[in-house]
């Protein structure tokens, strides 16, 4: 949409011009005293200059951490002594949420009502996981008068969580909450792009009283810290959430420590609008489902697929309705769509649509704002007719770019939404109930939506297949990855034991 920019944009009061490392309870430089520039999405200037850390620094993360697993309170608190310090986490975000939204949108480009409803949704992860240790159950097994065995739950120990730079916050939390209140404790390794929000943890934990050490983090580029944790012998596990490339290598570093691996991957899901939707809500929430948070989400539906009958009108109403979305500033409460998180993605997004002017019909966006002569902005950006071995159609572009294909069968909209390496998740629009079930459980997805945007219960597994990830997080699949699961047997009457070695007659 190219309206004049009416609005001033606003920036944040009391922004810091550096951000330190935390580790054991303090504030500090790295080692080296190196440090690299955050940028200002909207002008690509430096704002400020963060701690780069290294391999120094992460291990005396690791040990802090190490120290306060193997001697400190945390570990072995009772689950509702952990679950307050926990709701007091919740309700220190929820009261700054303002505040973690403004610091977040200009940070990363979000814009500031979306940034707000993640600051949110970060307080309701600890609350959730904060309900849940106590409300726990573990097996047990009976065979009666002979056998009792039953599960104990144990933390595993220092947790090593590398996060991304879209909705940064939010997905931090969603690693800390279970990790936390598992009893084990972190060293957080957040995405260099976006360092801010995260430096907010420190203060909230401390007030919340969480004990010393229990959380550690180290800011600093992926090949030097991220490379560090994931290769340090006393981090026994690793949640990862970004690149499926980046996910590759950290599968191999982690290999030789045999470590514990959860990793959320990319995505290029599909969206599969049948003949008999219902239009209207299918435009929306697809329109909404990639261009959402600047597209750069892992569910984006960003493959619409639409039966051939209904095509045409679909992509006339969708390209009209993209033009329409709101590009701004991300402080304005009116942006829908703000920047790009770095000049680096900015590049990536642009090479992307410029590639896809010659692989689809571009049919809304396809550039820059004219608003907007600088800073990381793009159109809403939409491409017809794309063929299924098109580029744009395969790689995961992360940002506001959307490829429409069309299709005539029910077999062939299947096979166009399995023909990625990807598999994170599938949005299904049809009035047709049986074929909903039947696509669902066809379509190679993690997460299948149907009729409905990507709203999610977080006791559901979070997860994907193929190059999409490893494993699963979300309610007790995440209390299972960060606890060890230990089996006590115990005979009930008499031993049963065969008898080997006793001589015969004595």
């Amino acid at each position: 949409m190219t309206t004049p920019q009416t609005t001033a944009r606003r920036i944040p009061a009391e922004l810091p011009a550096r951000i330190q490392h935390y580790i054991g309870g303090r504030f500090v430089d790295s080692v080296d005293g190196d440090t690299f520039d955050v940028l200002d999405p909207v002008t690509n200037q430096t704002y400020l200059q963060a701690a780069a850390g290294k391999k120094a620094d992460i291990d005396l993360a690791v040990a802090a951490a190490r120290t306060a697993f193997t001697e400190g309170p945390w570990p072995r608190m009772l689950p509702r002594e952990r679950s307050r310090v926990l709701h007091r986490i919740a309700d220190l975000v929820e009261s700054r949420d303002e505040r973690l939204a403004e610091l977040e949108s200009f940070d990363s480009g979000l814009p500031i009502t979306q940034a707000l409803g993640q600051a949110r949704r970060a307080a309701e992860n600890f609350r959730f996981f904060a309900d849940l240790i106590v409300a726990q159950t573990d097996d047990a097994f009976k065979v009666p008068g002979r056998q009792l065995n039953y599960v104990n739950r144990k933390p595993i120990g220092v947790a090593g969580l590398i996060t991304p730079w879209n909705t940064p916050f939010m997905l931090e939390s969603w690693k800390l909450g279970p990790a936390l209140a598992t009893g084990n404790t972190v060293v957080l390794k957040p995405a260099e792009f976006t360092p801010l929000s995260a430096s907010l943890w420190a203060g909230i934990f401390e007030e919340a009283g969480l004990p010393e050490g229990v959380f550690n983090l180290v800011n600093g580029l992926g090949e030097d810290a991220g490379d560090a944790l994931v290769k340090h012998p006393d981090v026994p596990l690793i949640s990862f959430t970004g690149e499926s490339s980046t996910g590759q290598l950290i599968f191999a570093n982690a290999a030789p420590f045999l470590k514990g691996l959860s990793m959320e991957l990319g995505g290029k899901s599909p969206a599969i609008v049948f003949a008999d939707a219902d239009l209207d809500a299918a435009i929306d929430a697809t329109i909404f489902g990639v261009f959402s948070l600047n597209g750069e989400r892992c569910t984006a539906g960003s493959r619409i697929l639409v039966q051939r009958s209904v095509y045409d009108d679909f992509v006339e109403r969708y390209a009209a309705q993209a033009d329409r979305v709101k590009v701004g500033f991300p402080d304005d409460p009116e942006t829908e769509v703000g920047a790009l998180v770095h000049p680096e993605h900015y590049a990536k997004v642009m090479s992307y649509v410029e590639l896809g002017k010659t692989e689809g019909r571009l049919v809304a966006g396809g550039g820059r704002p004219e608003e907007f002569p600088e800073g990381n902005f793009v159109r809403p950006t939409v491409f017809a007719d794309v063929s299924p071995d098109a580029r744009i159609f395969q790689e995961e572009i992360f940002g506001p770019v959307v490829a429409i294909t069309p299709f005539d069968t029910d077999e062939e909209a299947l096979a166009l939404a399995n023909n990625t390496k990807y598999g994170l998740a599938a949005y299904v629009w049809t009035s047709d109930l049986k074929r909903a079930h039947l696509f669902a459980q066809n379509v190679e997805a993690g997460m299948v939506w149907l009729n409905s945007n990507n709203v999610r219960d977080l006791r559901t597994p979070f997860g994907g297949v193929k190059a999409s990830g490893l494993g699963h997080e979300g309610g007790y699949r995440s209390i299972d990855f960060y606890t060890d699961q230990q089996a006590v047997h115990i005979t009930l009457g008499p031993a049963h034991n065969p008898t080997f070695g006793k001589a015969q007659g004595h």
